[in-house]
């Protein structure tokens, strides 16, 4: 499936193709490329745009008769040519009418002078029509494209000309923030953005960042994810940390930042809340790039589409934003072996999208996947070559809650050192990192609630309440352990393969 751009619509069109689907999730965008591309077909002049409530339009006048879609279909191919149409909601029509389908497959056949362009949200069109439909795909645009747009409106936009003289890198960054957006979100906020008051030409760029966060959010699929972590957050994990220290070494931090040289992506997995979405974030936080959250259950909800359509759309979007950190959390809830069975095809079609996009991508998309449950992954997703390392977060040793106690004590603003951590350390109880997290707020609360400092016998009674995983998810724990042990490098501790 091909990207929809001017060019490829006019080879398509001048291949003599005249019947053309496009799938979009923004109709503006694409009917701006539509009339971008007919005002460059001599004698077309502007397209015939067709909607299930107007019926034909053309300059905003409807035309009489047109509204249901036979007699639109109709009224396309008796019009003497050349000429474009754009039938926005013939989609949700042909679905549940033969009629429609063979009138589309008349077209196609008998006229020639012609070109009908249908739009729809889905890839999924009638069986019968395949041989006869070009079906193209509305991508977000590439740098290029975006470049080319901005210059274009430099031209329509003084106000934008005088900001990029004053500062002769502002069109760069520009193009920078806006990846990710259609070029009609481009125009239009930059149009909206307020010249006058604006202290400073970032603004300009911040507010794009802003919008597209937006959108994103939007779209229900992916978010953006607001993160400040550091390594310094991170207990444990010595295996992790020399991880990212050696790649910044081989590959410098500055190419990885840019793109220039990115990692492929590992798989993180392990038991709740040892930390393995804080490492995802210390990765995009300390790489200087953009973070950004996949939910695979919601794949699967059909409030956004199918569920490989889906997937697409959100690497399409990954892609045109690189460089960026993919998050994939859960990724088990999304692609496992029990998952076949219990969806059947769509699992399946999701699962080869995604090893297709995983050994075959070119943009500078790093992918940090999280499970809980690895063994429910299928063998293609584990085997080497999808991911750089795949590493597994076990509950935390004596040295490694040391490290945490000391990390959320201090968050907390309270001297470490009036603490004996030692007795908390050695205690039996075997917690993850979010439960130790949760001792020290326990701890502060009785504190504040008394009103008076905390001290150390507040975090013995925490603890001392404390059920941890360790003893109520005792089974599933030892399973998780005994599945990793030389399949996955620890994510502390030595090496044992």
């Amino acid at each position: 499936m091909e990207n929809l751009n001017v060019l490829d619509l006019l080879r398509i069109i001048r291949s003599e193709n005249n019947l053309i689907y496009v799938v979009t999730d923004n109709e503006r965008s694409t009917e701006a490329v539509i009339v971008e591309a007919a005002a460059e077909v001599e004698g077309v002049g502007n397209p015939f745009v067709w909607t299930c409530t107007e019926g034909v339009m053309r300059k905003g006048d409807s035309l009489k008769d047109t509204v249901e879609p036979l007699a639109a279909i109709d009224f396309a191919a008796s019009q003497p040519g050349p000429a474009i149409f754009l039938f926005k909601d013939l989609s949700a029509f042909w679905g549940d009418s033969p009629f429609i389908i063979r009138k589309l497959k008349e077209f196609s056949l008998r006229v020639r002078s012609n070109v009908l362009i249908i739009t729809g949200a889905e890839e999924a069109v009638p069986e019968h029509l395949r041989e006869d439909l070009v079906i193209l795909y509305q991508g977000l645009p590439r740098i290029s494209e975006i470049r080319k747009h901005l210059t274009a409106l430099k031209d329509r936009m003084p106000l934008l000309a005088q900001a990029c003289a004053a500062d002769p890198e502002l069109e760069e960054r520009l193009a920078v923030a806006a990846q990710g957006l259609y070029l009609t979100d481009i125009e239009r906020s930059i149009r909206t953005f307020d010249f006058a008051h604006s202290s400073s030409q970032n603004d300009m760029v911040q507010m794009l960042f802003e919008i597209k966060q937006q959108i994103i959010r939007k779209s229900g699929i992916m978010e953006f994810i607001d993160n400040d972590a550091d390594k310094s957050q991170l207990g444990g994990m010595e295996n992790l940390k020399l991880w990212l220290e050696r790649r910044e070494k081989v590959f410098g931090l500055g190419n990885i930042s840019s793109g220039a040289m990115m990692p492929k992506g590992v798989l993180v997995m392990g038991i709740s809340g040892c930390g393995k979405s804080l490492f995802v974030k210390v990765i995009a936080a300390h790489w200087r790039l953009p973070l950004i959250r996949l939910d695979m259950a919601i794949l699967y909800g059909g409030s956004f589409g199918s569920p490989e359509s889906s997937l697409r759309k959100a690497f399409r979007t990954a892609e045109a934003i690189a460089p960026c950190v993919l998050w994939i959390d859960e990724i088990e809830s999304g692609i496992s072996s029990q998952g076949f069975k219990a969806e059947g095809g769509s699992a399946s079609r999701v699962l080869g999208s995604f090893l297709t996009w995983m050994q075959e991508k070119k943009a500078p998309v790093f992918v940090a996947a999280t499970a809980n449950a690895i063994e429910m992954l299928p063998a293609e997703v584990l085997r080497k070559g999808r991911f750089d390392e795949i590493f597994y977060v076990g509950l935390p040793d004596e040295k490694a809650r040391e490290e945490i106690y000391r990390i959320h004590i201090k968050k907390q603003n309270i001297d470490v050192s009036s603490i004996d951590l030692s007795l908390m350390v050695s205690s039996p109880k075997r917690l993850s990192g979010a439960e130790i997290e949760q001792v020290v707020k326990s701890a502060v609360f009785e504190a504040l609630a008394e009103n008076r400092p905390v001290v150390e016998q507040d975090f013995l009674v925490a603890l001392s309440r404390t059920v941890p995983l360790a003893v109520t998810m005792a089974e599933q724990i030892k399973t998780i352990e005994a599945w990793a042990y030389q399949r996955a490098v620890p994510a502390s501790g030595k090496y044992h393969r």
